[in-house]
């Protein structure tokens, strides 16, 4: 391979090891990387998800964050706390505001909340060589907030995320370059390489690629043909080329839909779930008006509780774009009874409003009053807006079966 013709640039990509676990051991006093901690979603329900386990946790006893809560082993060395995401946000947020300090934001992709990508491209006489770069990073990460981060160092961003994700946890800090790829990547199997899921693991396997270097070797016409785009870019990624951008605002996407769906904490009924579904469509329509948007297709999911397994997910397409509640409402009200099979519980339900248009698009009904429709939303969310998010809500929101205002105290999910 020529690299010669690909750019070679300076990335930095960092990672909070058990960033949720650590920061919750820094509250207590208690050092990250030597405590037994385990951050739960909901520490009231037994099933519920271990979202973070401190290293020594995981290397002791292999928890991890798939496991459930009544899979924690009766230490009594071991801390079990709820899981507090602002904390974990603020703490995010800071950490990027420190990284500011070494390059300006369109140089810094935010990847998650524990993990971010920063290009420190003409840095050298300022801070360093990049390597220097991520040395002071760590320790200033470490100083500041009591927080180890693991840095991997690549000429893109394919090459910093994966010889992080493969060395660095070990090693603090690790690097690839181009010339590094056959050595610190090839020997490795496909499915510990970022971008590889189970399923395309599978897929590979059956054509004898087992490793990265099976993979850069192998016929690139057969893969692009088995795979398409998907399979050139895994076939460039196990050659280290990554063409992505480097520097821009990477949070600017195009809507494609608004979506809004929950995991019930338990079984509810079909007259429940009607209540259920109303407060989902509020949160969607609510989100679409703000974005001035509207949509044509409206998808309901439905997810059934273990004892019967099976759901549906079904989709209807309307004339006229809404963004109305009610409407929406309406639409899921015809397939919720239309498939619903009038027996199971339910333990799952997600809302979507899509093939969106601007709202100014929206055409008016000489027979309907649908400005006054439309006018009532707005208002209620002018409210929300201004005095809090349960500062007004329908009657059937304050039942046991309504989940506003229990997810109104929640960031993603989980206790803020």
């Amino acid at each position: 391979m020529d690299y010669s013709i690909y750019p070679r640039n300076d990335i930095l990509c960092i990672d909070m090891r058990s960033f949720y676990a650590s920061v919750e051991a820094m509250k207590l006093g208690l050092d990250p990387m030597d405590t037994m901690l385990a951050v739960v979603g909901d520490l009231n329900r037994s099933g519920s998800i271990v979202l973070a386990a401190s290293p020594r946790l995981k290397e002791k006893y292999g928890i991890s964050n798939v496991s459930r809560y009544f899979e924690m082993p009766n230490d009594p060395e071991i801390h079990i706390v709820p899981a507090r995401m602002a904390d974990y946000l603020h703490v995010s947020l800071e950490i990027t505001k420190l990284l500011k300090n070494y390059a300006p934001d369109e140089a810094i992709h935010q990847y998650s909340i524990d993990e971010v990508w920063i290009t420190v491209n003409g840095l050298q006489r300022i801070f360093g060589n990049r390597y220097e770069i991520a040395r002071k990073i760590k320790a200033e990460i470490l100083d500041n907030f009591g927080l180890t981060a693991s840095i991997g160092i690549g000429d893109n961003k394919f090459l910093a995320k994966v010889v992080m994700d493969l060395h660095s946890k070990k090693h603090g800090i690790a690097e690839c370059t181009y010339e590094d790829v056959e050595e610190k990547l090839w020997p490795f199997p496909v499915e510990k390489i970022w971008g590889i899921g189970s399923r395309m693991k599978r897929n590979l396997n059956r054509m004898g690629i087992v490793t990265l270097g099976q993979l850069a070797r192998y016929d690139f016409q057969q893969i692009k043909k088995r795979f398409g785009i998907i399979g050139e870019q895994l076939y460039w990624h196990a050659w280290g080329i990554d063409l992505s951008p480097i520097y821009g605002d990477f949070t600017k996407n195009e809507q494609k839909g608004y979506g809004h769906g929950i995991s019930l904490l338990r079984d509810y009924t079909k007259k429940e779930v009607e209540t259920c579904i109303l407060d989902l469509c509020e949160e969607v329509c609510r989100r679409a008006r703000t974005a001035n948007k509207a949509g044509k297709t409206i998808h309901l999911g439905i997810s059934y509780a273990k004892e019967t397994a099976g759901g549906f997910s079904r989709s209807h397409s309307i004339e006229r774009p809404t963004n109305v509640t009610m409407d929406m409402y309406k639409i899921c009200m015809q397939l919720f009874h239309k498939f619903y099979d009038g027996k199971s519980h339910l333990r799952h339900v997600y809302v979507t409003l899509g093939n969106l248009y601007e709202h100014e698009d929206i055409q008016l009904d000489l027979f309907e009053d649908r400005v006054k429709k439309n006018n009532i939303g707005y208002v209620m969310d002018a409210i929300r807006d201004k005095y809090g998010s349960t500062a007004i809500l329908r009657a059937s929101s304050y039942t046991d079966a309504g989940i506003i205002m229990e997810r109104s105290k929640k960031i993603g999910g989980h206790q803020a």
